[in-house]
C-alpha cells in the first residue's frame, strides 16, 4: 500500500483506493491483506523464484496460511486474547519484482492525481538512480522489493497506516534495513496467525439438562473430544520464513447468569485434568457435588438463567528459526438458557 507520507496523495481516501494496486501479480489468490489462501500444507516450489514478471505463487513473497490443523465448524469462532493484545497492525515483507514495482508505479504517475513534486521524487528514486536505477532490473534475480500491508483484522485500526516506509529493496539472504522495525518477522507471522486460530463452540452438557432444580447440584462438562490443540502455520515462502501458533485449552469458567449460586469449583474455574474438563454425571451421583458445575439458590421463575461457559487457551508460538514463545492467553465462550425450578413437595 503506497503510504501516506509520500508526498501529496491527497489523505486517506486515495492511500485507500490505491490498495488494489498494491497487490502483486501473483497466479495465487491473494486477499486484500496479502495474504495467500491454503487450507493445507503449502507444496511445490517454495525457493523464491520469479516467474518472469510474476512472483511465483508458491513464493510470492506474501504470507501463507495453513490452516488444516485449525478448529472448523459453524459453532467454531475467534479467540479474544487476554487485555489489549492485537496482532502487527501493519507489517513490510517482499510484494514486487522490477517489473512488477514498474507496473505499479508508472499507471499512478500518469494519473497524475499524486501531484507533480511527488511523481517527480518518486521517479528520481526509482527510476533515476537516487538511490536506484530503472527499478532495479539489473537486480531482478538478485532481491525483491518491499512494501507494506495491513491485516485485514487491522484495516482501520490504530496504528494500520503507521507502516509509512518507501519501498525498498532487499537483496535476498539479506535481512531488511535495520530502521524498519515492522519488517516482517517469525514473531509477527506468529502473531497473525494468532488472528487466524478458530475453536470449537464452548456449550457445554448440562445434568440435568435444560431444566434444573433449586438447591440441586447440576453438573458440567465439555466433549474433550472436540477439545484438543488446534494450529495455524503463517510463513512466507519467499523468505523461507515459516511460525505455527498453537492453542490448548486449560480450563473452563462457569458463570451461572446470577449471582444466587453455587460454582464448583468456587472459583468457577474448571481444570483440564486427564485431559477431560469436568465429569459427565452418572446415575448414583445425584447427592454428590461435581467436580465442575453450579447449584442455582433461586428459581429462574417465568425465565430461565444465562449460563456461559468459557473455554481459556494457552498461547504459544514455535518457528522455522528456533525462536518461539508464549502469547498471551485466548478466550472463547458462549450462552446458554437454564430454567431453575422450585422442588414440588407432593403430599401422600
Amino acid at each position: 500500500m503506497p503510504e501516506v507520507k509520500r508526498g501529496a496523495i491527497g489523505g486517506l481516501t486515495l492511500a485507500l483506493a490505491l490498495v488494489a494496486l498494491s497487490a502483486p501479480n501473483a497466479t495465487a489468490k491473494v486477499s486484500p491483506d496479502g495474504t495467500t489462501e491454503s487450507d493445507t500444507n503449502v507444496s511445490g516450489d517454495t525457493s523464491g523464484s520469479a516467474d518472469g514478471e510474476t512472483l511465483a505463487s508458491s513464493a510470492s513473497g506474501v504470507i501463507v496460511f495453513d490452516r488444516s490443523k485449525n478448529g472448523s465448524g459453524a459453532s467454531a469462532g475467534a479467540v479474544t486474547a487476554a487485555g489489549t493484545w492485537t496482532p502487527p497492525p501493519c507489517y513490510y515483507a517482499p510484494k514486487y519484482t522490477p517489473d512488477q514495482l514498474q507496473k505499479h508505479l508508472e499507471p499512478i504517475w500518469e494519473a497524475g492525481s499524486t501531484g507533480y513534486e511527488w511523481d517527480a521524487q518518486q521517479r528520481d528514486r526509482y527510476v533515476e538512480g537516487h538511490p536506484y536505477k530503472d527499478f532495479n532490473k539489473d537486480k531482478a534475480d538478485e532481491g525483491y522489493w518491499w512494501d507494506s500491508y495491513i491485516p485485514e483484522s487491522q484495516v482501520g485500526a490504530s496504528g494500520s497506516l503507521d507502516c509509512q516506509e518507501p519501498i525498498f529493496w532487499v537483496d535476498k539472504g539479506d535481512p531488511p534495513p535495520a530502521n524498519v522495525p515492522e519488517a516482517i518477522t517469525p514473531e509477527m507471522l506468529a502473531q497473525l496467525a494468532y488472528a487466524e486460530i478458530r475453536v470449537p463452540s464452548t456449550e457445554v452438557e448440562l445434568a440435568p439438562a435444560d431444566t434444573t432444580k433449586v438447591n440441586l447440584p447440576t453438573w458440567a462438562w465439555l466433549d474433550t473430544a472436540e477439545f484438543k490443540p488446534v494450529s495455524v502455520t503463517a510463513s512466507v515462502p519467499l523468505l523461507g520464513l515459516s511460525a505455527t501458533t498453537t492453542a490448548e485449552p486449560i480450563s473452563l469458567k462457569i458463570t451461572p447468569g446470577t449471582d444466587e449460586a453455587v460454582t464448583y469449583p468456587a472459583s468457577g474455574e474448571c481444570e483440564i485434568r486427564d485431559g477431560r474438563i469436568g465429569e459427565p454425571y452418572a446415575k448414583g451421583k445425584a447427592d454428590e457435588i461435581p467436580p465442575c458445575g453450579v447449584t442455582y439458590l433461586r428459581s429462574s421463575g417465568d425465565g430461565s438463567y444465562n449460563l456461559r461457559a468459557t473455554v481459556t487457551w494457552k498461547i504459544n508460538w514455535t518457528s522455522t528459526t528456533g525462536a518461539g514463545g508464549d502469547l498471551p492467553n485466548g478466550e472463547f465462550g458462549a450462552d446458554q438458557d437454564v430454567v431453575v425450578q422450585e422442588i414440588q413437595a407432593v403430599n401422600q
